[in-house]
């Protein structure tokens, strides 16, 4: 086993820290290997609408990461009203680990569909940055020059993009990722 791999056990721990919180009860002990990596817990309802997400860059022990990111994801993204327990049979829970991270890159040194992108530019005395997670670019269907319109835009540079190009900072990432639906986890709880 590859350490900084996403695994159905983690999903698993996700569901728990949720029924944990849902039943108020305790939170159970995690049973997989702890290691140090920066996490995004991801819920979706019906396989495809997005019902939470949130997540950190900061490295930390794995399960502190996914009991406080689940816990924010399920109950505190200003997006959603917090979940419940009605809709369990409807969620599934996504675990992203970022890793391999790559410092000093040129704008155009990445690619769509594998990885997550953050960049920082100056720009007429202020600072910008942003990210945007792997799988965003190949979602929305858009090629280098596209996502870098987006992210420059996300950032709050409102100029012409291309201005800008060859002032950015890249750093590149990908994701380890692993996806249980609620039924599943019933069936690994057996």
């Amino acid at each position: 086993m590859q350490i900084n791999q996403a695994l159905p056990i983690h999903c698993a721990y996700c569901f728990d820290i949720l029924l944990a919180s849902l039943q108020k009860k305790d939170v159970p002990k995690p049973t997989f290997q702890e290691f140090d990596v920066p996490v995004f817990v991801t819920f979706h309802t019906n396989k495809e609408d997005l019902r939470g997400c949130i997540g950190t860059f900061s490295p930390g022990p794995l399960s502190q990461q996914l009991a406080k990111y689940t816990y924010l994801s399920a109950f505190k993204d200003s997006r959603f009203p917090p979940i419940q327990m009605k809709e369990l049979d409807s969620l599934d829970v996504g675990v992203s680990l970022l890793v391999n991270f790559q410092k000093g890159k040129k704008w155009n040194q990445w690619e769509v569909g594998k990885h997550g992108i953050i960049i920082d530019f100056q720009e007429g005395g202020r600072e910008y940055g942003a990210t945007f997670l792997p799988e965003v670019a190949a979602e929305q269907e858009w090629d280098v020059n596209t996502t870098l319109e987006h992210l420059i835009a996300k950032a709050g540079y409102r100029k012409n993009y291309q201005n800008v190009l060859d002032k950015i900072d890249l750093t590149t990432y990908e994701t380890s990722k692993a996806k249980l639906t609620y039924a599943e986890y019933l069936e690994l709880k057996k």
